[in-house]
């Protein structure tokens, strides 16, 4: 069974091309504009993703809350959270760790095909 991660991104042109370069490299993918939190822990809770790729910044819910309700939560706590943000700074970095965050990439820093290769070695190296 193919490997399921979530995708949590507001900008559709990158959620399509985050979906389309995942499905490619064998990854079912789930995806979430960022709208409800609720929303998006039934889906998690219902489908059951191996990974999270959470963006911070969401129209209508703070990433950093999500993270930590993602977190603080016994079904969802477990799940590897990748945050691929905007944010650069140190502080937003550093919340990001405190709330548990297992991983933290500056969009900026990683073209799309970049990004989908670091995410597949990280993967590859936690089995």
């Amino acid at each position: 069974m193919a490997n399921k991660i979530f995708i949590i991104e507001d900008d559709a042109n990158l959620l399509a091309g985050l979906q389309a370069k995942f499905r490619v490299e064998g990854f079912s993918v789930i995806t979430d504009f960022g709208f409800k939190s609720e929303d998006i822990f039934k889906k998690i809770i219902d489908l059951k993703p191996n990974y999270i790729i959470l963006d911070l910044i969401l129209p209508r819910i703070d990433g950093f809350q999500l993270l930590a309700d993602l977190k603080g939560n016994q079904e969802t706590a477990s799940l590897p959270v990748f945050v691929f943000t905007n944010l650069s700074d140190e502080d937003s970095r550093s919340r990001c760790q405190n709330l548990g965050a297992d991983y933290y990439l500056v969009k900026a820093e990683f073209p799309l095909d970049n990004f989908v290769a670091k995410v597949k070695k990280i993967i590859a190296n936690r089995r």
